[in-house]
């Protein structure tokens, strides 16, 4: 018995040294983006291996544009669209996640997520879109290393950049060109609240921009736009 016990102490200490180097490598991580433009996610490798599985030569667009380069209809349409309260929470939208599980109880199915935008990036950056506890737990453990290292302003432009806005399309920069043919810099507040109304479903609205609901949705962000507080 006491050998048991033993061995189930070793072992538990071994998974929680595993534990704190894989928390470790995460921060690391978060503290190097924090200076440095990320060059891929996790979210644009999962995309392009897709790609890859049909078509090897397959590439994503992506261009990184600096913060104050993109345009301020696109900023003020992301935030009225995904994260009302972004400047103001530390990570978490605990009025949101309410009532998405509300509406979701409602539903029966799982119909809103609740997530912030710091949550959004904390996924996409080194996360899958698998749906898990598990997952849920490191996304929530990321999103708090990403507002401990990082302003505001660091963590939009970095999601700005890197999330996912149609089939192989990621960043703000790729997106207005790939619609629209201009640059992020130059977009309107119509073209950027449908460019916020598709984030939530990005590669099934870039094969149906003509989609119903996405007019319905842009107008609804549009109408909140000038209110929406940008950092």
């Amino acid at each position: 018995m006491t050998r048991v016990a033993g061995w189930l102490r070793r072992t538990l200490l071994a998974l929680l040294a595993l534990a704190l180097l894989y928390l470790l490598w995460l921060f690391g991580w978060v503290l190097f983006w924090g200076w440095f433009n990320p060059g891929s996610t996790r979210f644009m490798d999962l995309r392009l291996d897709e790609l890859r599985a049909t078509r090897p030569a397959a590439t994503l667009k992506q261009q990184w544009l600096p913060y104050e380069r993109i345009s301020i209809h696109l900023k003020r349409a992301l935030i009225a669209a995904e994260d009302a309260k972004f400047v103001h929470h530390e990570g978490f939208d605990w009025e949101g996640i309410q009532r998405a599980m509300e509406k979701n109880e409602k539903k029966g199915r799982a119909v809103a997520g609740g997530s912030t935008i710091s949550q959004q990036l904390a996924k996409n950056l080194f996360l899958t879109p698998e749906r898990s506890f598990v997952r849920k737990g490191e996304e929530a453990v990321i999103t708090l290393m990403i507002e401990a290292a990082w302003s505001k302003r660091r963590i939009f432009e970095v999601y700005l950049n890197v999330i996912e806005w149609g089939n192989g399309v990621f960043g703000a920069e790729a997106a207005a060109r790939h619609y629209y043919g201009v640059g992020a810099d130059r977009l309107g507040p119509e073209q950027a609240a449908r460019l916020a109304a598709m984030v939530p479903s990005p590669r099934f609205y870039d094969r149906n921009r003509g989609a119903p609901g996405l007019a319905r949705k842009a107008e609804i962000i549009l109408a909140r736009m000038p209110s929406a507080a940008v950092p």
